[in-house]
């Protein structure tokens, strides 16, 4: 989300000051939430422009964002901000959500750079793997993406402008590996991205991505090298590939400084055919308007489905009302776009879908959302 790290850096230290997140304080239950009727899954898959289940059902994905695993565990105090429990997922389910968005660490998978060890390598893995099948019990697919990285000895403290070439392609054969054989998954191998169509689609490059405090320049990995060792690791299923500049360039757009190619023309080639396109879109960005779908991202729709991975009504949280939100949402059902909403989190604000973990709307942008979903 365009500036979203002062934004979420605020929230955690406002939260971490209040009991929130790593707190253990949870909010009072009133009454069991049973799992829904129905729920068994049959896998998903691309077929042509549309996102199909294991009975070529075409599927209209309605979802949300469940952050907390990119960052907790890189803090030091957890796995998870929040609940992880069957009641906290089963909350989720009553808004009829049929997949979640799962963020993760790459240092935390990977269990390096000095990441306390009951929070990284085989201790985070199982934990983000037991979470996927709970979903899935639950009736929901679940959206694996890696949004945190860092290079070399650096700790993976937010979202750079790019996958690096130190840990990113093993941390992708490893998410491979490990759901290679989950029908019900999306791997997503980044999720926002500042550098060009070239650097971060075809082959990386060392001169438009830096971390750290001294901004020093590193080599980044591209997603052409994802998905060919995604698909080496053994795994088959949907890949999920983001567009640019925040992942919300996705074609020529008037204003942008990545006006030179599109994600049609740079896509990665795969020889499963399974690539998705993700877009994030919230008010405020440079591609917030029904022209502007329309322009960059309705050809893509014609060819392959897409997702908003992430939506919301301004990405910067300042707007509680849902103008945006019913707009980009309505755009997407006429056009087979699936969306996941930012974010199933209690942190306050109107930059969250929930003020708790029973999932009672934040705001009246997230009771449009609760309501679009479960009338849908």
């Amino acid at each position: 989300m365009n500036a979203r790290l002062p934004a979420l850096l605020a929230i955690l230290i406002v939260t971490a000051c209040s009991g929130g997140p790593g707190s253990g304080a949870m909010p009072a239950r009133s009454g069991a939430i049973a799992p829904l009727s129905g729920t068994s899954l049959s896998g998903i898959h691309v077929s042509g422009k549309h996102l199909v289940d294991g009975y070529g059902h075409v599927l209209h994905l309605q979802g949300v964002n469940r952050s907390g695993t990119e960052y907790a565990c890189v803090q030091g105090w957890g796995i998870f901000d929040g609940p992880s429990d069957a009641y906290s997922v089963a909350a989720i389910a009553t808004w009829k959500v049929n997949i979640v968005r799962v963020l993760l660490n790459e240092d935390c998978w990977l269990g390096i750079n000095g990441i306390d060890s009951q929070y990284a390598g085989q201790n985070y893995i199982n934990a983000i793997v037991a979470y996927v099948n709970l979903l899935h019990q639950y009736g929901m697919y679940a959206e694996v993406s890696l949004i945190w990285g860092a290079p070399g000895t650096y700790q993976a403290t937010y979202q750079p402008a790019a996958p690096d070439e130190d840990h990113s392609p093993a941390m992708w054969s490893s998410m491979a590996a490990t759901f290679k054989d989950d029908p019900n998954v999306i791997l997503a191998p980044w999720g926002e991205t500042t550098v060009g169509w070239k650097c971060f689609m075809r082959k990386g490059c060392d001169n438009q991505a830096t971390y750290g405090p001294s901004n020093a320049f590193y080599r980044t990995a591209a997603m052409q090298q994802a998905v060919n060792l995604m698909r080496k690791a053994g795994y088959t299923g949907v890949i999920s590939i983001p567009c640019i500049d925040y992942a919300n360039a996705c074609g020529k757009i008037d204003g942008s400084k990545y006006n030179g190619s599109t994600w049609l023309e740079s896509r990665p080639k795969d020889p499963q055919h399974q690539l998705i396109a993700e877009a994030h879109v919230y008010g405020k960005n440079l591609c917030d308007t029904v022209d502007c779908f329309n322009s960059s991202m309705r050809p893509i729709t014609n060819v392959v489905p897409m997702i908003f991975g992430e939506t919301g009504e301004t990405y910067d949280g300042s707007d509680c009302d849902a103008s945006y939100i019913k707009t980009f949402m309505t755009w997407a059902d006429a056009h087979g776009v699936g969306y996941e909403a930012w974010t199933w989190d209690a942190w306050g604000g109107c930059g969250v879908l929930i003020e708790d973990y029973d999932g009672t709307p934040s705001s009246p942008w997230a009771t449009w959302v609760q309501q679009h979903y479960i009338g849908s």
